[in-house]
């Protein structure tokens, strides 16, 4: 895709950042009045969300859907098998508008994995964004495409940031009211997911959640990233670890009646070191590989921990420079791959009990098949010595026989 300032970069698989300092400055001049509605909608919603969110407690999860992963078209057929070997049954498919003329190519693609719970991120372009006439077409096209295959489509894709395409909420709320006004004469049985706001920037949220549009979304998403902070345990604005950003944002979608409080995570990783320039960010946020298997497996322990994410969705299986496979030489697992397939022989099916932290041990005690366990680790580079359990996997799988300690690599720790 190339359209003036909006390129696509097909290292890291999104847009490239604009340079055009003027041609910034112009698109959000353009939509100033909308970023006032922004700053008055959030004077009033964010510190009672904030001072509401612990009002709003856990809920039971369905573990079956909650482990989620992305595959790309331009990755091959290879995914399929990989998936099967993942055991993963949530799967999130990119259909970029600017490539709708290949349409038909993303539904056969999609259809190869049956059996599996299916999302298509509908991902916006200017054209599409500019020209209401063109992405109704488009839009209809897709949901009659995708019929009987899936029922879950995001709609738009990374809203609060102008290299995405959107100047402005507003924009995007034009945008989505498309697809609400097709879904409610015509497919009414598909879910609309939405607003797909990146990073923890839940004001751009607020926006879209509490406007005047007669719209609704189905499920709320977020590309909830935190990989600048380090580790899924950091903490961002004083105390906003991965844990509460969750619960802010499950109580904002709580509070909106232009949406349900079902959540889902739809995009997050962490860029990979010395992958340049796959990888989607600086060298600096980058982490090695054994830390990028570390912080994933903690991130989806933490998120699952809440009991307030319907799906999480890794991006994404084949990646150079942030996925669980590098396909630069053919295929190549890394551990991180291990450390996913072994996450989901565990916990996917199991029932979350309880999670606990105290400093920085961090417990999630789960039920699976009428065994209790607990995952284990700690937030830093301490070790404390585990004793009184049955049997302990490390988290690639491998059963640990003697001087067994809580370290940064969370264990499967089996109650006696």
């Amino acid at each position: 895709m190339k359209k003036g300032q909006f390129v696509w970069d097909n290292y890291s698989d999104q847009p490239h950042v604009i340079k055009d300092k003027n041609f910034k400055k112009m698109m959000r001049q353009k939509h100033w009045f909308d970023y006032v509605k922004l700053l008055v909608i959030n004077f009033f919603i964010y510190p009672i969300s904030v001072l509401a969110t612990p009002l709003f407690r856990s809920k039971s999860v369905d573990t079956t859907k909650f482990f989620g992963m992305s595959v790309n078209l331009d990755k091959g057929l290879e995914q399929v098998e990989l998936i099967e070997e993942l055991g993963c049954k949530n799967i999130l498919i990119r259909v970029p508008l600017h490539d709708i003329a290949n349409l038909k190519s993303y539904v056969e693609f999609a259809k190869y994995f049956h059996g599996c719970d299916l999302t298509i991120n509908i991902l916006q372009d200017r054209p599409h964004i500019e020209h209401k006439m063109m992405l109704q077409e488009s839009l209809t096209n897709i949901f009659i495409a995708f019929k009987g295959i899936a029922k879950n489509f995001q709609i738009g894709n990374a809203i609060n940031r102008l290299k995405w395409g959107f100047a402005s909420v507003q924009e995007y709320l034009d945008f989505y009211e498309v697809a609400y006004n097709i879904k409610r004469n015509s497919f009414k049985e598909y879910n609309l997911i939405g607003p797909s706001v990146i990073d923890f920037e839940y004001h751009y949220t607020i926006r879209a959640l509490f406007s005047k549009y007669t719209i609704y979304f189905d499920k709320v998403s977020a590309l909830l990233y935190v990989d600048r902070r380090g580790a899924p345990e950091n903490t961002q604005l004083i105390s906003y670890d991965t844990s509460k950003k969750i619960d802010l944002l499950y109580a904002i979608a709580s509070l909106s009646k232009r949406s349900s409080n079902k959540l889902i995570i739809s995009e997050v990783n962490w860029p990979i070191s010395n992958t340049k320039p796959y990888a989607p960010t600086s060298e600096q946020e980058c982490v090695s590989l054994e830390t990028y298997a570390c912080y994933m497996l903690r991130y989806y322990l933490l998120a699952l921990g809440t009991k307030k994410v319907e799906t999480v969705f890794w991006h994404q299986l084949i990646a150079p420079g942030y996925g669980l496979i590098d396909n630069r030489d053919g295929i190549k697992k890394r551990e991180a791959f291990n450390v996913y397939k072994t996450m989901i022989a565990f916990l996917q099916g199991c029932e979350v009990l309880r999670f606990s932290h105290s400093k920085e041990l961090y417990v999630l005690t789960c039920k699976k098949e009428n065994r209790k366990f607990d995952v284990i680790w700690v937030n830093g580079e301490h070790r404390v010595e585990l004793t009184n359990f049955h049997e302990v996997y490390d988290m690639y799988g491998v059963q640990l026989l003697k001087e067994i300690q809580i370290s940064k690599k969370p264990i499967y720790a089996y109650h006696k």
